[in-house]
């Protein structure tokens, strides 16, 4: 108990912008709904508020039929009454599903987590809470700088790296990112590591040949390590709500369908820049219209501001006063 409530407390913290937005502030939903009448009018409010709010056309549809439906029979009857409904529904939305990091067989290593996303998504950033999580955890980690393209990019990799006493391995500025892959992955296994964490360049979902190049990678990593990468993770930037879901849904499909080069599409989803938004209900909008899970949330700027994504801590902390 004493975990979940240090788990809420630093969640809270983190969503205090989207809270403020959607919830508790002076046009959130405790001041739309406390103490008034539930009727057709409020159940209008209600319904534009969490469109507003970034919760998504198909969550806020699902959610207001079911409050219509629930008012229409006599079962509900004031704004208080709302709120408990849909703290109840948030929570359900999210079938028992693993949202832990996706490892390699026992016995063997390392554990391969690829990283992609947008430029300006905080992918960089992330990898480095990432990084700080498994060395919390007493693993060793091998970072790959596959970003040869952007300037700037590996020396900010390396800088991450030597904060957090890992090693990059690293190749020319604008050199084949495939072969950075390869020695990487030649390394981790000849040092024994637990994970290697691969950063590409930033791409948008709609530049095939930046596409074809993450293919690539993909198929020099599964030849070295068999059924690598074990990990695929989307770094989307929640200060750019529905804009994610897009990329979300366009990443998977382009992932998804190379086939040949190693494995399945987007795995997870790393959800940047929480703490800088007030579209935290992006969150509840992923879930409705994709079966990518978001595994970890980042809520800081400091390397430890990263939180596996729990659903009832996550709808907790956004309710609570």
């Amino acid at each position: 108990m004493a975990f979940f409530s240090k788990v809420i407390g630093k969640l809270k913290q983190g969503l205090e912008r989207t809270r403020e937005a959607l919830v508790s502030g002076a046009t959130g939903l405790k001041s739309l709904l406390l103490g008034r009448k539930l009727d057709e009018q409020l159940i209008r409010e209600l319904e534009h508020a969490l469109i507003q709010g970034d919760v998504g056309v198909e969550a806020t549809t699902r959610l207001i039929a079911g409050i219509k439906a629930d008012f229409a029979a006599g079962k509900m009857s004031r704004g208080e009454d709302v709120l408990e409904y849909m703290k109840r529904e948030l929570k359900a939305m999210w079938p028992p599903q693993d949202r832990t990091l996706r490892q390699a067989p026992p016995g063997t290593r390392p554990t391969v987590v690829l990283v992609t996303g947008i430029n300006g998504a905080g992918k960089t950033t992330s990898i480095a809470k990432l990084c700080q999580m498994l060395r919390s955890q007493n693993k060793t980690v091998l970072l790959a700088a596959c970003d040869t393209f952007r300037a700037g990019a590996v020396r900010q990799l390396e800088i991450w790296s030597e904060r957090l006493g890992v090693e990059v391995v690293k190749g020319q500025q604008g050199g084949d990112p495939a072969a950075v892959a390869f020695d990487a992955c030649k390394a981790a296994i000849s040092r024994g590591v637990d994970y290697l964490i691969i950063d590409t360049a930033g791409r948008l979902q709609t530049q095939d040949p930046l596409m074809r190049q993450l293919a690539k990678i993909r198929g020099v990593i599964a030849k070295q390590i068999p059924g690598a990468p074990h990990e695929t993770l989307l770094v989307l930037d929640a200060t750019t709500g529905q804009n994610a879901i897009r990329q979300a849904i366009e990443f998977s499909k382009s992932l998804s369908a190379d086939a040949g080069a190693g494995g399945v599409g987007v795995t997870g989803i790393f959800l940047a820049k929480l703490d800088g938004t007030a579209k935290g209900g992006i969150v509840v909008a992923i879930r409705s219209q994709t079966n990518i899970p978001v595994k970890f949330i980042g809520v800081g700027e400091t390397p430890e501001d990263v939180e596996p994504f729990d659903p009832e801590a996550f709808v907790e902390a956004l309710f609570e006063s």
